[in-house]
């Protein structure tokens, strides 16, 4: 199944995308796609409702939100493609780099990505999201996708300067309003049949800059979905986001940033593809 949350920001809806390309209204019957439902077996109770037919589908042209509401936490893993490693002149990590992002910079897959007030080096990442189904704390690698609910594009917007030159840690560049655009959809996993065999690519002003697969991170989704858990419990719904391949703003000679006017497209297979407007805080505040 393919998850969507349309509507309005604020107050988005749950639905699911059928193969029509249409959207069917499940809130009759699921408040939204938060912890309770991924919890709570929600997937299979919808899958079933879905058999019954007596849903209507919505108009077209809605707004998509992100989709799953806001999570109890995102957390991204740092360098986890070694070209990408190697573009940030950083040492290639022995172990996963992972850091938070405040989940307030949450917005749907098409909305406004914002330049911060005061920033100077704003930044874009295309990378594949997992979305955690069941309560995941101590897991083995083995057992490790078995709490998998499903995986989601994400671009990881970044600003560098409040990253990596203000000092302490990196969620200070990552969790601005808006840098974390979410889907068009959540598949659920059992649509996905590799994780680690998918292409991502993102590209400004209609420009290719990032053109990799899943299949060279470093740290694969069964070690990562374990290896967090052995540091904190992992709730449904919570998203673990997997990292970036080359071809980031900070990796070209010189530098190249967001500017108001950019646009941003990027997609993963199977996973759709987003379209984001880049303005500044002066427009975007008025």
């Amino acid at each position: 199944m393919k998850l969507v949350r349309f509507g309005n920001p604020s107050n988005e809806k749950p639905g699911v995308l059928v193969d029509s390309g249409k959207i069917l209204d499940v809130s009759p019957i699921i408040s939204d796609y938060d912890e309770k439902f991924f919890g709570g077996e929600g997937i299979s109770r919808l899958k079933n409702e879905l058999v019954k037919g007596n849903l209507s589908f919505v108009s077209d042209g809605q707004r998509l939100g992100a989709p799953i509401a806001r999570p109890s936490k995102i957390i991204c893993v740092g360098l986890n493609y070694l070209k990408h490693a190697r573009e940030s002149n950083m040492a290639v990590p022995t172990e996963p780099i992972i850091f938070f992002k405040a989940t307030s910079s949450i917005v749907g897959p098409d909305d406004e990505i914002i330049i911060p007030k005061g920033s100077a080096k704003t930044d874009w990442e295309v990378e594949l999201a997992v979305v955690i189904g069941k309560k995941a704390s101590y897991v083995s690698e083995e057992d490790a996708l078995n709490h998998v609910a499903g995986y989601m594009l994400h671009n990881d917007v970044s600003e560098r300067a409040f990253q990596l030159e203000r000092g302490g840690q990196w969620v200070k560049g990552k969790s601005a309003d808006s840098f974390a655009p979410l889907g068009p959809w959540m598949v659920t996993a059992d649509e996905i049949k590799d994780p680690h065999n998918l292409r991502l690519w993102l590209k400004l002003n209609g420009k290719m800059l990032q053109d990799e697969s899943t299949s060279d991170m470093i740290f694969k989704v069964p070690f990562l979905v374990s290896y967090i858990s052995q540091f904190m419990t992992l709730l449904p719904g919570d998203v673990i986001s997997t990292g970036t391949p080359a071809g980031v703003g900070l990796g070209f000679n010189p530098p190249v940033y967001l500017k108001d006017g950019d646009v941003i497209e990027l997609g993963i297979d199977g996973l759709g593809k987003a379209r984001q407007n880049v303005v500044s805080f002066e427009k975007a505040r008025r």
